[in-house]
């Protein structure tokens, strides 16, 4: 019997089949075994380096700046303030071919030229440093926009028209435009502030200004308390979804900032605004080179008004040189004059060397010692020490000082606050120039108690005579009287100091005695009387010394008084650095000195001494002081 014949499949032999299944599965085992390995890479060998990587994408920390404290002057009056600002951005990328049409919209709100605004806001492409293409999603528009510019900013674009694009579907371009209305034009979560002086220039050089990125003070008690005005930074770390928007409940940090400590100031504002105007008026009359003002109140040293000629806009300082923007009443130096006869005389009666009394020959105007001529502007014969204060006499307080000799006379020098910073809170202070005993020569006994062969600041000068009329007491000068919180309460006091007990009560009271005659009918400052209040002064006209010796023709003019003379409320200095035309103290400075002394009295209302029933509190006067 034959067998059948075997039937023939057109499949796979089964050892061919099983090798295919074999291979197969290998090369699925192989994915299988690279994907283990990518993941092994992914979650395990590069867990740290990746996280890092999506940190950054995800993960941000918001700075936010603290507000620059305010400064105040002593009646809460706002001198020095700051707002914050934004900083105006774009992503060009967002904008697509719609950029000219926003910038021509944006141009006038924001105040930039539009051809350039619409350069800026074009997307364009530039490549990175590793090749790649990027576009340019951040661009700057305007820096230190203002709360309101920014709301015009955000209207104009909300109802800004925008042409059709046919290639895109109705909906997806009502959603595009809706993008670029809320996205392509945007704040900088990272605010800034502006410093802003709303009195403008007054008391400019007292507040000082701020400047650079850093908003750090530059001069004045901008720089002085800087630290303090500045606060602590705070931050919070947040994270983001796909869209940049902050993911509140997975804030990682968040550390407010401190906001900058306030600053009151013991300056007025009304009595400052008056010394400017009055000091302005005098600089327009005189066209000296500089010119000084300094209102303070013996008892404690408070400055109440510290005025510079020229003087600059703390809003703009960049349209300002150096020179107009120095603190004159505490940078420069000068010989004092006749001002200073006050300390060898002082210190003379506070020996018992001398009394007011006492008599001295003046030589008819000259006086020859250690081969040298002194010279009087008039030739006196026999003079009191009063008189010698009175007809302000260089031939007697050089015989005066003479018989102080040279040791005591350096002492008291010191002693009265001179050749040593104030420690007012200033920055640029200098301390004069007084030269030790070593360096004097033969004339230096007789030149020193003239104001000569040494250099004070008007401040320096104006703290001396405040010394007098504080009863022999030398007060360190009081500008910042606190400093406060947000809340207004203080935090640091400064209260007035006492330096030291320069000369006695009784010889203060002689001295307030001998500088009541200066501007008395005999004196050489019959402009500073005042019509209400009795005044002791002393003026000074001490010419500028230069290479080679004395400058002809230039010299600096001062006065220096306070009233009422027998209970002083106010001292007063008034300096001018070669006046033109007349140029003696009692001429230029003096008549300064009774238009400010005249207001101030009445703005502070001081009792009068001389015509008690005359009633000098003016609501105008006081309106009038206070306006900018």
């Amino acid at each position: 019997m034959s067998r059948p014949p075997i039937a023939r499949s057109d499949s796979l032999p089964p050892r061919a089949g099983r090798g295919w299944l074999l291979s197969f599965a290998c090369l699925l085992l192989a994915c299988y075994g690279a994907l283990a390995y990518r993941l092994v890479d992914l979650q395990i060998l590069r867990h740290a380096q990746l996280r890092e990587v999506a940190s950054d994408h995800t993960t941000r920390t918001v700075i936010s700046e603290p507000r620059r404290g305010d400064i105040f002057d002593s009646h809460g009056n706002k001198l020095a303030t700051s707002v914050f600002v934004k900083t105006v951005c774009a992503d060009p990328s967002l904008l697509g071919r719609h950029h000219a049409e926003v910038a021509r919209a944006l141009a006038p709100v924001l105040k930039l030229d539009s051809l350039e605004l619409e350069a800026r806001l074009k997307p364009a492409l530039r490549q990175s440093a590793s090749g790649q293409l990027r576009t340019n999603r951040y661009v700057v528009l305007r820096r230190k926009v203002k709360p309101e510019m920014w709301e015009a900013v955000k209207k104009t674009l909300a109802t800004l028209p925008l042409s059709g694009e046919p290639a895109r579907p109705a909906g997806e371009l009502r959603q595009y435009f809706a993008a670029l209305r809320r996205h392509a034009i945007f704040a900088d979560p990272v605010e800034d502030q502006e410093r802003i002086y709303p009195s403008g220039a007054l008391a400019a050089h007292v507040l000082g200004f701020v400047a650079g990125d850093e908003h750090a003070g530059r001069e004045g008690v901008e720089a002085a308390l800087d630290t303090h005005l500045t606060g602590a930074r705070g931050w919070r770390v947040i994270q983001t979804d796909a869209r940049k928007r902050e993911k509140v409940e997975h804030r990682v940090q968040d550390i407010p900032a401190r906001n900058g400590l306030n600053v009151v100031l013991t300056l007025d504002a009304g009595v400052q605004n008056i010394a400017e105007t009055e000091l302005a008026a005098a600089v327009k009359k005189h066209q000296p080179q500089g010119a000084t003002v300094i209102v303070m109140r013996p008892a404690t040293g408070d400055i109440l008004a510290m005025v510079n000629a020229p003087s600059f806009d703390p809003n703009r300082p960049g349209d300002f040189d150096a020179a107009q923007r120095r603190n004159r009443a505490v940078t420069d130096l000068s010989e004092p004059g006749s001002t200073f006869k006050i300390v060898p005389i002082a210190a003379a009666l506070n020996q018992g060397k001398t009394t007011l009394a006492n008599q001295f020959h003046c030589g008819d105007g000259q006086f020859p010692y250690a081969g040298r001529v002194l010279h009087d502007h008039h030739p006196y014969g026999l003079l009191s020490v009063e008189g010698i204060i009175t007809k302000s006499s260089n031939i007697g307080a050089a015989k005066v000082g003479m018989l102080l000799g040279a040791p005591l006379l350096h002492q008291y020098i010191h002693d009265f606050g001179f050749a040593r910073k104030s420690g007012i809170q200033l920055p640029g202070e200098v301390a004069g120039v007084v030269h030790p005993l070593a360096r004097w020569n033969a004339l230096s006994i007789t030149r020193l108690p003239m104001g000569h062969e040494m250099s004070a600041t008007p401040l320096q000068m104006v703290m001396m005579m405040g010394a007098i009329a504080n009863r022999g007491q030398l007060m360190q000068p009081r500008l910042v009287d606190h400093l406060a919180n947000d809340e207004g309460q203080a935090v640091v006091r400064f209260g007035a100091k006492v330096v030291r007990q320069v000369i006695k009560p009784e010889t203060a009271l002689q001295m307030t005695r001998a500088l009541k005659t200066v501007v008395g009918p005999e004196g050489t400052a019959k402009g500073a009387r005042l019509p209400y209040h009795s005044v002791a002064g002393k003026t000074g006209t001490a010419q500028k010394p230069g290479p080679g010796g004395y400058l002809p023709g230039k010299y600096y003019s001062s006065f220096i008084g306070f009233f009422p003379a027998d209970s002083p409320e106010v001292c007063i200095l008034v300096s001018m650095d070669e006046p033109q035309g007349e140029y003696y103290g009692g001429v230029v400075a003096a008549p300064v000195f009774k238009a400010i002394g005249e207001r101030v009295a009445a703005y502070l209302a001081i009792k009068p001494d001389l015509n008690p029933d005359a009633s000098l509190v003016s609501a105008d006067e006081k309106a009038r002081a206070r306006r900018p």
